[in-house]
């Protein structure tokens, strides 16, 4: 146990370096063209999650994650443009992507690797803040242009620091070992009933979620998401959801004691990375932990932006456990996927995205 926390410290030091020097150009960006401090946590969430899928990328994905996360950044904000303007379109289009990016997976462990690429933007995209923030805050929200900068960016630090890792550090990546392929038995393939899994959890979300939270209807899609993405099964959805709310109610203690302390301005931004450190390096035990830290460290973003997350912690349980159940259901009741499926092109044990995400 000693062995793999130390490990698992190196990987989550390797992580935050190149988070916060990604955090650090994009600060400078900022400065530099007049840019909102929204595009911050772009950069952090964008950062955080490809760290995770990049550790063990050669240079052909590398190349491919290039090309597409820019890209997907900068569709990602249009695609938020659309949920603010036309709620109903937006949640659609948003649903629709989500799901195809795991159908694909049917087409082999390449197109899955450009699933995860296609999905993460538009997870941090629900991180992001924009929703709850105050109109007159809205107006200057990252454009779809910047937003392709810094998902350049973020490639661009995970590469750095990953690859100075592996040539100075004391471990190298290691690359999980493909399971054999087999021809799926079961008719839909388990990527096809994922997806649609993962569509009828995300459309009842953002119904739902508008509905019962009304601007704060991230937090019910978000959980959906997590606790349906990379479904080994009806009980690893069970689980997660499980464990997502436990982290959850940890996190809304541990936020409530930091606002209890008057921590404001920029301490909170560097309590926020060290919050999110310690869960990185705590993660590999128990996704609770990365929920905690990611509970708390979007209560310190939001009171950051001036907002009294604090009144909001409530909220936002009641949120995630309205996601949860619905993933819960669809995962249940809709095509369940067996356990081990007899191998697919996107198989139902695929790696969910850390979000925080990054990937999860």
């Amino acid at each position: 146990m000693t062995a793999k926390l130390i490990r698992n410290a190196y990987e989550a030091v390797l992580t935050m370096t190149a988070v916060l020097l990604c955090w650090a150009a994009t600060l400078v960006l900022e400065g530099a063209v007049g840019l909102h401090t929204d595009v911050l946590v772009l950069a952090v969430s964008l950062t955080l999650s490809l760290s995770a899928t990049q550790r063990t990328a050669d240079t052909r994905r590398r190349l491919i994650s290039l090309a597409l996360l820019p890209a997907t950044a900068g569709v990602s904000i249009f695609v938020g443009r659309l949920i603010a303007s036309h709620y109903a379109l937006g949640a659609t289009v948003y649903t629709v992507w989500m799901a195809l990016a795991i159908w694909i997976r049917r087409y082999g462990p390449t197109a899955t690797k450009i699933g995860t690429l296609l999905a993460l933007p538009l997870v941090a995209l629900l991180v992001l803040p924009g929703p709850a923030l105050p109109r007159e805050a809205q107006r200057g929200l990252v454009t779809w242009g910047w937003s392709a900068v810094v998902g350049a960016l973020a490639c661009g630090f995970v590469w750095l620091v990953q690859g100075v890792g592996d040539r100075f550090g004391p471990w190298s990546a290691e690359p999980a070992p493909e399971p054999p392929r087999r021809p799926s038995r079961l008719h839909p393939r388990p990527s096809t009933r994922m997806a649609l899994q993962m569509a009828a959890a995300i459309a009842a979300a953002f119904v739902l979620g508008t509905v019962l939270f009304d601007h704060h209807w991230p937090w019910v899609v978000l959980t959906a998401y997590v606790a349906a993405s990379g479904n080994r099964g009806r009980n690893d959805v069970l689980r997660k959801g499980v464990e997502r709310l436990v982290g959850a109610c940890l996190g809304t203690l541990l936020a409530v004691a930091v606002a209890a302390a008057g921590v404001t301005g920029h301490a909170s931004v560097a309590l926020m990375f060290a919050v999110l450190t310690v869960a990185l390096w705590l993660r590999p035990l128990n996704y609770a932990f990365w929920a905690a830290g990611m509970t708390c460290a979007l209560s310190l973003v939001l009171g950051y932006f001036g907002q009294d997350a604090q009144s909001l912690l409530p909220t936002r349980l009641e949120g995630i456990v309205v996601g949860a159940v619905l993933s819960v259901v669809s995962a249940w009741w809709l095509l369940p996927v067996r356990r081990r499926p007899d191998g697919d092109g996107g198989k139902s044990g695929a790696r969910p995205i850390g979000i925080g995400v990054p990937g999860s």
